[in-house]
């Protein structure tokens, strides 16, 4: 029997890429992680925990960012606002009661890379003499001596301006700011000024702030919003680099003591 002759088959040509797979083949095997924003920060913030007094702190190296300011200055609608929680921080219904510092963590699940440390209003009128000499003692010990503090946000309502307790709490910090501590005056409620109002009230602030900056902020029309955020972000991630995020060693969710406005 014959034998049928061998054939050679030619191999097939390989196909030719379609143009979206040369373009995935030609992007980066390993997806760069998006961006933080300043506002998507500050939108992870959490209830982290509570205390009466300076010794219940926890201590931690995380940047710290306090936030100071008389009763009904708009200081709990403020970090609400910032951090997109309507019930983040609460406005007590009776200003001046609670005295507790109420710390919030800012960063991904499971890491902190910023605290904000709600202090509560002070100078309500109703509260007792002794009460408001003991809350005044604790504030600034912590102001003066809480070691990661990195910034002071005080809340001001322009309509009234700063006031002498406003003025005796700007000189405990002045050593601090001198030596490199950030401090920021907000004034709230700007929607109720003209804008030669604001205007005024900014420079007036300005002449006031002894070098720290002063910046407008309504909640309602959502004025200096981005830009608060933008600042504290800057104060804890120096160079416009990530600060150094380390694992929270964060304690049971307790409920937190409602603040003053």
């Amino acid at each position: 029997m014959s034998s049928r002759p061998h054939v050679r088959v030619p191999a097939r040509p390989p196909k030719a890429p379609s143009a979206s797979s040369a373009v995935a083949s030609a992007a980066p095997t390993i997806a760069s992680p998006a961006a933080v924003t300043p506002m998507g920060w500050m939108h992870t913030a959490r209830f982290l925990t509570t205390a009466a007094q300076l010794h219940h702190l926890p201590a931690m190296d995380t940047p710290e960012i306090a936030f100071v300011g008389r009763s009904n200055a708009g200081k709990s609608t403020c970090i609400n606002t910032l951090t997109q929680k309507k019930q983040l921080a609460f406005a007590s219904k009776k200003p001046g009661r609670t005295q507790h510092i109420n710390l919030f963590a800012l960063g991904k699940q499971g890491v902190t890379d910023a605290v904000l440390a709600d202090l509560p209003g002070y100078g309500y009128a109703a509260v007792a003499k002794m009460d408001k000499l003991r809350w005044q003692q604790v504030m600034a010990n912590y102001l003066v001596s809480r070691d990661n503090l990195t910034g002071i946000v005080m809340m001001c309502d322009p309509r009234h301006g700063l006031t002498e307790l406003d003025d005796i709490l700007l000189e405990v910090i002045r050593p601090r700011v001198e030596e490199g501590l950030k401090f920021l005056i907000i004034l709230t409620k700007a929607d109720k000024l003209t804008r030669a109002e604001q205007a005024k009230a900014l420079s007036i602030a300005r002449l006031q702030a002894g070098g720290g900056e002063v910046k407008l902020f309504s909640a309602l029309k959502k004025q200096g919003v981005d830009e608060v955020a933008q600042l504290l972000w800057d104060w804890t991630h120096p160079a416009g680099g990530a600060a150094a995020a380390a694992p929270a060693a964060e304690p049971p969710e307790d409920e937190p003591e409602a603040l003053d406005e």
